[in-house]
This record gives C-alpha cells, sequence and structure tokens, in this order.
C-alpha cells in the first residue's frame, strides 16, 4: 500500500522524518490547559475509595508532589460523583489546585453530577450508553442510524453540562470495551475504536462543545499505536485537531509492564502525537509518575536532531501490521522470530557461567547445558573466542579481522565499507554493520545479489528510530530483501532508561514490522537486564513469545482486592506458562471486555469474591478470594494450557 506525502494531509504525522509535534487545538483544564502549545501533560489515578475523602485526598497530594499534573478519580456511582466535592475542597484548602478528572464507566447520571465539580470528565463510549452482552447484531442501516440517535439522547445532557460549566472532556475508548454495537459492525478493529469514538465526538461537535481530549487505549501496544494513527488521519480528513491522552491500558507491572507502555506510548510520541500520557501500571500510582517522566523528557530537545532524507511515500500500512519480507540466511529471517544477539565482547571469555545471564547455564557435575526460553540465539566477542565449548544452540559473531572460516558456528562482522572488498567471507552468513549513510547505491546492488549478508543497522542520530525506519524503507522501496538486525547502544543512560528508551527505538519498528533481530548494549546495565529487556521488548510487540503475559490494570477506586498483592502471586505461580495470557482485573468495569484477548480472566466480583474467565467466558462466579489461584490454576489445566514449571 502507498501512502500520499505528509504534505497532502492523508498521513497521520506531521513528518516521519523531522520532529514535530502534530499541532492540536488547546482545552482548557482548570488552570492547566492541554494542548496546543503547552508541554506534554503526566497524569495518573488514585487507588483509593471515592467515598473515603481522607484517603482519596492524601493520595491525590502524594501524586501532585511526584509530578502529576492532573489526578483523575473513579466516580462509579451518584454517592461517589456528589463526594468529589468534598474532595476537591479539602484539596483546595490544603493549597492544591490542579485539575481533578472524574473517571465514568456505566452512570451518566454520576457523570453529569460529576460535570459541575470537577475540571474534566471521561466517558468510555464503549459503556456510557450500552450495556455489553457480547452478542452480533446484523444492523441494517436505518436501525443502526436508530441506535445512534438513542445514543445521542442520552449522552446530550452532559454534553450541554460540560458546556455550560467550562468542564472539558475525553472521550475515552478502550479495545476491550467497544459496544455490540461497534463489534457488530466495524469488528475488533482499531477502525472500530475510532468510530466508536468519532461517534460521541460528532454529537459534541453538533452542539458546539470543542473542549475535548481523545484516547485510544489498547493492552496490546500494537492495536493502540495503529488506533491511534487512524483517529489522528480521520479527524484530520475532518478537519478536526483534538488533543490526544495516551496509554497502553492494563499495562501490568514491573519490567514487562514499562516495555509495555514506553513501546506504546514512544512509539507515538516519537512522530509527534501525544498531548498527556499516563502510564498504566499495576503498582503505587506515584510509581507512574516518574516512568512516564523519563518517557516526555526525551523529546525536550528531539527538534534540533540531524536531518533525516524525508520519504514521499510508504512502502508499508501504517494501520495494519505486516511483517517486512526478508529472505532467510540461516536462522535470520525469512519469517523466522526475531533473534536475539548479546554483546559479550568485554566477558570473560573463558568462564561459561557468564553466559547464565543470557540463558545459558553450565551444569559442572552433568557436563551439560541447560537452556531457557529466553536464551540469546548468538554472542559477539569483538575480537575474542570463547576458550570452551559453546550449548549448540548459540552461536559467535566476532569482528571480521579476527574470524577464523574454521570455527564452526562463528560469524564474522564487517563494517560496510570493509565488506565489499572483503577475501575472506563465510559461505552461509556474513554480517554488515552500517548505518543509514553507508548505504550507497554500489552496496545496495550487491546486497540484492547476496544471499549470505545480514545487516546490523545503526543510529547515532538523536532521532535514532526514524533515521533507523527510513533506513528500512529504502531497503523496502528497493526491494532489497536482506535480514536486517537492530543495534542500538546506550553508553550514558541509567537502568531505568535503558528499558524504557529501548523499548521505544526497537520496539516502533518492531510495531510496524521492521526487523529481524534485536542487539542491544548498555554501559550501565548488566547483560542479565539487557537480555531480559531485548525479550521482553520482542514479547510486547508479539513478535516472539517466550513467556506468560500479564493484562492487569492498574487499580482504581473500584477495585475489589489488592491488585499488587494478587498479581505478584498470580505471576509467582504462573509465569513459566510460555504464551499464556491472562487478564487480573479489580472489578467488572476492566472485566471481560478490558482484558481483550486474554485466555484466561481473574475478576473481582464483590468484596472477597472472584469470578474467573476463560476468553470472554464465565466458568466460575463468586469464588472466596482464599481459593481463586487454585481455581484458576485448575481452570488453566482444565484446557491443556498448564505446565509444570521447571528451575534452572
Amino acid at each position: 500500500m502507498k501512502n500520499k506525502d505528509q504534505s497532502s494531509g492523508t498521513l497521520y504525522c506531521e513528518s516521519l522524518t523531522g520532529y514535530r509535534r502534530w499541532p492540536t487545538r488547546e482545552v482548557a483544564i482548570g488552570n492547566l490547559p492541554l494542548g496546543g502549545s503547552n508541554p506534554i501533560r503526566i497524569q495518573s489515578m488514585t487507588t483509593t475509595a471515592t467515598r473515603d475523602s481522607e484517603a482519596t485526598v492524601a493520595q491525590s497530594i502524594r501524586l501532585f508532589e511526584a509530578g502529576s499534573e492532573y489526578v483523575r478519580i473513579t466516580a462509579p456511582s451518584k454517592r461517589d460523583a456528589e463526594n468529589l466535592a468534598d474532595i476537591k475542597s479539602k484539596l483546595r484548602e490544603a493549597g492544591y489546585d490542579q485539575p481533578l478528572i472524574a473517571d465514568i464507566h456505566f452512570t451518566p447520571n454520576a457523570a453529569e453530577i460529576a460535570a459541575g465539580i470537577v475540571e474534566k470528565v471521561r466517558v468510555n463510549p464503549g459503556n456510557y450508553a450500552d450495556k455489553k452482552k457480547f452478542e452480533t447484531h446484523d444492523y441494517s442501516d436505518e436501525a443502526y442510524a436508530a441506535e445512534l440517535e438513542r445514543i445521542k439522547k442520552k449522552f446530550l445532557p452532559l454534553v450541554r453540562l460540560c458546556k455550560a460549566n467550562g468542564t472539558a472532556m475525553r472521550i475515552g475508548t478502550n479495545h476491550g470495551s467497544l459496544s455490540d454495537r461497534i463489534m457488530s459492525r466495524y469488528g475488533d478493529t482499531p477502525l472500530g475504536m475510532v468510530e466508536s469514538a468519532m461517534e460521541f465526538l460528532r454529537i459534541c461537535e453538533e452542539e458546539g462543545f470543542h473542549d475535548i481530549v481523545l484516547s485510544m487505549k489498547a493492552s496490546n501496544p500494537q492495536v493502540m499505536v495503529q488506533a491511534y494513527r487512524l483517529l489522528v488521519k480521520t479527524m484530520k480528513e475532518n478537519g478536526m485537531n483534538y488533543p490526544l491522552h495516551l496509554g497502553v491500558t492494563e499495562a501490568g507491572d514491573g519490567e514487562d509492564a514499562r516495555i509495555k507502555s514506553a513501546m506504546g506510548i514512544g512509539a507515538l510520541l516519537e512522530d509527534g502525537l501525544g498531548d498527556t500520557i499516563r502510564v498504566s501500571l499495576t503498582e503505587k500510582p506515584e510509581a507512574e509518575i516518574p516512568v512516564a517522566r523519563e518517557l516526555v523528557n526525551r523529546y525536550a530537545g528531539r527538534a534540533g536532531h540531524d536531518p533525516i532524507e524525508s520519504i514521499d511515500s510508504l512502502p508499508y500500512d501504517p494501520y495494519v501490521y505486516r511483517r517486512r519480507e526478508s529472505r532467510k540466511v540461516s536462522n535470520i529471517g525469512g519469517g523466522q522470530v526475531p533473534v536475539v544477539v548479546a554483546d559479550m565482547r568485554d566477558a570473560d571469555m573463558g568462564n561459561p557461567l557468564l553466559l547464565k545471564a543470557i540463558g545459558y547455564h553450565y551444569d559442572l557435575l552433568l557436563d551439560k547445558w541447560q537452556i531457557r526460553d529466553n536464551a540469546a540465539d548468538f554472542i559477539f566477542t569483538g575480537d575474542r573466542t570463547p576458550q570452551y565449548a559453546l550449548p549448540g544452540t548459540l552461536r559467535t559473531i566476532v569482528n571480521a579481522g579476527a574470524w577464523s572460516p574454521g570455527e564452526k558456528g562463528s560469524f564474522p562482522l564487517f563494517r560496510a565499507e570493509e565488506y565489499p572488498g572483503s577475501a575472506m567471507r563465510s559461505d552461509l552468513m556474513n554480517f554488515i554493520s552500517l548505518n543509514i549513510h553507508d548505504m550507497s547505491e554500489s552496496l545496495l546492488e550487491a546486497l540484492k545479489k547476496d544471499r549470505t549478508a545480514v545487516l546490523v543497522l545503526e543510529s547515532s542520530n538523536r532521532a535514532a528510530m526514524p533515521e533507523m525506519r527510513r533506513a528500512f524503507i529504502r531497503l523496502m522501496d528497493q526491494k532489497i530483501a536482506v535480514p536486517v538486525l537492530i543495534r542500538r547502544e546506550y553508553l550514558h543512560e541509567s537502568p531505568e532508561q535503558f528499558t524504557l528508551f529501548s523499548a521505544t527505538d526497537a520496539g516502533a519498528l518492531l510495531l510496524d514490522g521492521m526487523g529481524d533481530g534485536l542487539w542491544l548494549n548498555a554501559r550501565n546495565v548488566d547483560s542479565e537486564k539487557i537480555n531480559n529487556v531485548a525479550f521482553g521488548i520482542l514479547q510486547a510487540s508479539r513478535t516472539r513469545i517466550t513467556r506468560t503475559e500479564y493484562i492487569s490494570c492498574p487499580s482504581c477506586g473500584r477495585t475489589l482486592f489488592d491488585l499488587e498483592e494478587t498479581t505478584a502471586r498470580i505471576r509467582k505461580a504462573t509465569r513459566h506458562l510460555k504464551g499464556v495470557k491472562i487478564g487480573i482485573m479489580g472489578c467488572i468495569v476492566n472485566g471481560p471486555g478490558e482484558m481483550a484477548d486474554a485466555d484466561y480472566g481473574y475478576v473481582g466480583s464483590g468484596p472477597g469474591k472472584i469470578t474467573l474467565y476463560k476468553g470472554q467466558e464465565v466458568i466460575k462466579r463468586n469464588i472466596p478470594e482464599s481459593d481463586a489461584l487454585e481455581e484458576l490454576i485448575a481452570l488453566i489445566r482444565a484446557h491443556g494450557d498448564w505446565a509444570d514449571a521447571e528451575t534452572l
């Protein structure tokens, strides 16, 4: 698919090669406006019971002190919504005048109350006027129009109240809670997510109400990124420019959640999209703020990056995933899962125990290797070779000058300028390190015919991801099917920054189908973490599955159990179930719909009660929380997805 030049206004951002934020309209939200030329705002959400004013005020203050510019509070009932006035009053008395946001699901009357109290109201178009029954309907155009008229009658009172009170609104679509109406006509797709928001947005526009923020959240970063892109494209085609709230919903906790969030949010920030972000972690809400701040701060000076050749058209569809076609060279490319290279040039090549950090444990007594699912496929050893026999699945990459043709499982790494004239090459596989400036016409022409070449793509540009994307596009335009490894080196970043930035840089490319492997290195990060992050990026992009995936909500005042503790217990018991997706939801609002594509669901259905799901089907209702983990394990066993854990 070809897309017209971005100057035509049909593409999803201002530029794919020169960092520029998409110019959105400014929306007044209390004393902190959003969009326009304002900085990217950071926000979070309280986890306390809304009717517990003291606890909610205390947590809101902690969030404001941590750097949250807006705080969102759930209002699941009229009484909760009414209590927002007490919370706001107490915060103002304590000297905090930052905007408050009411989070609404299912209860229009609560939204209407909140609109007269707080500075912004969030509604979910999937459940504001609909009750999800997971039913498919074959709507005629007339019947569909009647449904839209029904929605309009339910939604108009809130629109008019917000307009009269100067209250902003977020129309927040969630991938997992699309209405049966949308699912019946558009399916479980980014297009369905966009149309869900547009139905409500058109009603607002008819009323002349424009203080609106939009979001397209999903737990799958690929779906999330495609939906936001398609939303912007749709808005541009309709002369709209409403600001965007970015977030990967139900990301979970720990490193995996940070990778997933950075991948989705970062991929959009790279292209200048996003006016406010919320990183959803199943942790204390204060933990979300420094993660969000790191993501946002990275773009403070991005506009002055080294120039990148412009893109006239795209050889791929940015709204539909399709992996770039590459030829198979040994175990790289050709539709095989992306490989991982561990950079061990500074490691002790005489100590096999060091390989444990990258997934290989040598048992001295048995004289055998034990190999984990997240074991690296290659090690780079610079000018040296290991002084011991490697496990059969692990291969080495060495600098071309130190490479010996007789070394089994060893392959040379050439610089771009030395490869064309090299006399000594591998008959099986040769790695060529280069950046976009090394991609001469003569080299590219030679690569078309070279069945042994694997490119190792690098960039020193501050806008590394767009520059590397431009290199991939050049290969695609010239129909060069050589496999490509994405290589990124982080010299000064902290371990946390490494996790977030590598997930953004590599993840954004993988989400567009680019890349046949990852080669990451960081001066301030140990090799085990680097290896785990590499596999975490592949997992989050759904390009190589090596572990259990958890879709876990970040907790709020609706939550019916301790999400952090429960998630930790479920993770401990199930983390060895490769490829299984488990949704852990605090309440029915974030239940079967929000889990989207989870295989199994653990959902709070009442105080001390859990309901278990297989997909979106209820299997057991209202199990005592004390028995729920064992029941979940039994459910997984019954469906053939259980395996006993192995120790390494």
